[in-house]
């Protein structure tokens, strides 16, 4: 290498299926419908799926819970507390930014301390959603940030 360039981690196709597959399993066992989105580090979709019975909208949430957790490498059910410490506008301003999640069910995904990606979930509570999200984050052995 020329030192202008670095190796990066990557999810592999088998760690989006797995990691899918744990939340849906997670969800099934609580007798939820859900949606759950995987990104990968820069927050673009690597992988989707929509339980029959799930909600609509909750499609369009789940992507954007991922693309939030891995945009700021921060769990999407941690903004209430974060958000405290800051100005008005801040406040305000962040939360009315177009795919920002700032509630419960997106995880960022890492590898040895680095982002590979996020996960995102939608369809039950908050806390529901997290541990769907959790689930896959447990098959994949990352523990969330």
């Amino acid at each position: 290498m020329n030192g202008w360039t670095r190796p990066t981690r990557a999810l592999t196709l088998e760690a989006v299926r797995a990691a899918l597959d744990a939340a849906v399993d997670a969800a099934g066992r609580q007798g939820l419908c859900i949606n759950v989105a995987v990104v990968d580090a820069s927050g673009v979709l690597l992988g989707f799926l929509r339980m029959p019975g799930a909600f609509l909208h909750s499609a369009d949430i789940a992507v954007d819970k991922a693309y939030t957790a891995a945009g700021f490498r921060l769990p999407t059910g941690a903004w209430d507390d974060v958000l405290k410490g800051h100005s008005p506008a801040v406040r305000q301003g962040l939360p009315a930014r177009p795919r920002f999640a700032g509630f419960g069910g997106g995880l960022p995904l890492s590898a040895e301390g680095e982002l590979v990606g996020g996960i995102g979930v939608s369809g039950g509570s908050e806390e529901q959603d997290e541990a769907c999200a959790r689930a896959a984050c447990a098959v994949l052995g990352m523990a969330p940030d």
